[in-house]
């Protein structure tokens, strides 16, 4: 990465923390597919997001973790098994944990559980760790329609109800997808729900 390169992600990630920190919304690439963000801690900002999604709010949706030590702090399942299976990943993966805290009300599920995911991108990492909070990462389109994987597949009907849309790696395309989605069981053992 060039200089000019570094000093535009640094202001990216200072630019969507300020809009994160007070509260509101943003357009930003992921290690999968561009996402609809806000700090996880704040229900108003997560009903937000289900507002323009137009999802309903009994749909969970998943945050983003820098790293898995931050884990504890948000559910109350953790342990070195988990680590193990988190490390054990060769493509993005979404883990949902019971015993689900410390988040805003309206992102746990009825049955307490939350889905998070260590996310391995840059960007993300650095405004994860610049807010110190977890962010929401939900796929930027309307429910029920194809997730985008470049700004330009984003709908002007989304684009315009964010407040903030990051100006980086707008145009990378990943050969990827929406990640992979496990459920953890209190015995250990998991089930997967999206592969």
């Amino acid at each position: 990465m060039t200089d000019n390169e570094k000093e535009k992600l640094s202001k990216e990630v200072e630019n969507a923390a300020e809009v994160l920190l007070r509260g509101e919304t943003i357009l930003y690439p992921t290690d999968t597919i561009w996402g609809i963000g806000c700090d996880a801690t704040r229900a108003k900002a997560v009903k937000k997001v289900f507002d323009i999604k137009m999802r309903d709010e009994s749909k969970s949706l998943i945050i983003l973790i820098d790293k898995a030590e931050r884990l504890e702090h948000h559910t109350d399942y953790y342990s070195d098994v988990v680590y193990d299976l988190i490390q054990g990943f060769d493509k993005p993966t979404t883990i949902i944990y019971p015993g689900a805290k410390n988040l805003a009300k309206n992102l746990i599920a009825k049955d307490g559980t939350v889905a998070i995911r260590v996310v391995n991108h840059e960007f993300c990492q650095k405004l994860i760790s610049r807010i110190n909070r977890p962010i929401v990462s939900t796929s930027a389109n309307l429910s029920g329609e194809d997730a985008p994987s470049i700004l330009s597949q984003i709908g002007a009907n989304i684009r315009e109800q964010v407040d903030y849309i990051v100006d980086w790696e707008q145009d990378v395309v990943r050969d990827t997808k929406p990640s992979t989605i496990l459920k953890l069981k209190e015995n250990g053992m998991y089930e997967v729900i999206r592969s």
